[in-house]
């Protein structure tokens, strides 16, 4: 039986490949060769053991781009040779949420890693629905990335933000960062983004935000209201997942404004400062990575309304899968996105 590897995560801090069988695919799959696919922060959290909804052992990976080699005899959209992303959401279709649309919200959701598929391998199996060309122009890298962009996407249209209104973005990993470009498109104001590393800092000053760094225990909230007529900002994105992050966000907003929550927390009972949502009428909003985003989001890069491939900082092959893993868990580390690239 012809077979491929694909990366697991066995234990923290350890990445192992396993060979898996190459099958046919599914009535309704696609068979993908994977051509590039990107480590996200929530892999991260997998990495060391910590995510708060997988336990190890685990496959790893959900952002790709690849070329279609085989389809299932149900499949009428794709053929072979066709350049896609992949959406690796699981939902059930039947739940009240996935009736109404919201398959993000679905009961039983899941997601392809999460069931023994993850994105660093060789090949990925995807079902039709969840399958998306790449438009002529996209390159196999910005593929990769549409995953994390709809996922800030998905955010910043909860947040109901619009033009002229001011905001903050704390944690400028890549879903900070992805945020803080849509952000500055949507309202034409620069956002402010904040995090503890320089470089990060830096790399959303290039693109286009206002960037402060701050050390461990600087007031991030002196700085803000500082620089906003000490009225705070309309609304804040959290991308972190810590609680002294979520405290500033709830912090540094003007009363009656907003925080949307993205960071996955591996301490899940954070201490928040509870009264203010009361006597300052502000709210805190969390977002669930995805709903028809996808397509938005395609477009946007397709019409280089984003500039997402300026956040890749290091490629690397499949076979130094560890290497990029270890790369984004050093303290200070100069990395937003390592890509794995070429799988062959």
């Amino acid at each position: 039986m012809q077979t491929y590897a694909m990366a697991f995560i066995p234990e923290p801090g350890k990445i192992e490949f396993r060979d898996m069988p190459l099958r046919e695919p599914e009535p309704d799959e696609v068979l993908i060769k994977v051509r590039t696919a990107a480590i996200c922060g929530s892999d991260l959290h997998l990495f060391k053991g910590k995510h708060p909804s997988v336990s190890l052992p685990s496959a790893v990976g959900h952002e790709l781009a690849g070329e279609v080699v085989h389809v299932g005899e149900k499949v009428t959209g794709f053929v072979a040779g066709d350049r896609v992303t992949v959406e690796p959401l699981i939902a059930c279709g039947s739940c009240y949420y996935c009736q109404r649309g919201e398959y993000h919200l679905c009961t039983n959701i899941s997601f392809q890693y999460r069931k023994g598929q993850g994105a660093f391998s060789e090949f990925f199996y995807a079902p039709e629905n969840r399958t998306y060309k790449l438009p002529e122009g996209v390159s196999f890298e910005e593929g990769a990335l549409i995953e994390p962009l709809s996922v800030a996407l998905h955010a910043v249209k909860m947040s109901g933000i619009h033009i002229g209104q001011s905001s903050t973005v704390i944690g400028a990993g890549a879903i900070g960062q992805l945020a803080a470009m849509l952000l500055n498109n949507i309202t034409g104001i620069k956002p402010i983004v904040a995090d503890i590393n320089e470089f990060r800092v830096q790399k959303a000053i290039e693109l286009g935000a206002n960037g402060v760094f701050t050390n461990r225990g600087e007031d991030l909230k002196e700085k803000i209201m500082s620089c906003t007529d000490r009225l705070g900002v309309d609304c804040a994105f959290e991308a972190v997942g810590l609680e002294t992050t979520l405290v500033q966000a709830l912090e540094v907003i003007k009363k009656g404004g907003k925080v949307m929550l993205l960071g996955i927390f591996e301490e899940p009972l954070p201490k928040i400062p509870i009264n203010s949502f009361v006597q300052r009428e502000i709210g805190l909003v969390g977002s669930q990575g995805y709903a028809w985003d996808f397509q938005d989001s395609i477009k946007l890069v397709s019409e280089g309304r984003t500039k997402i491939s300026e956040l890749i900082t290091t490629r690397l092959p499949l076979d130094q899968l560890q290497k990029g893993f270890e790369l984004l868990t050093q303290p200070q580390n100069d990395q937003i996105k390592v890509i794995i690239e070429n799988i062959t």
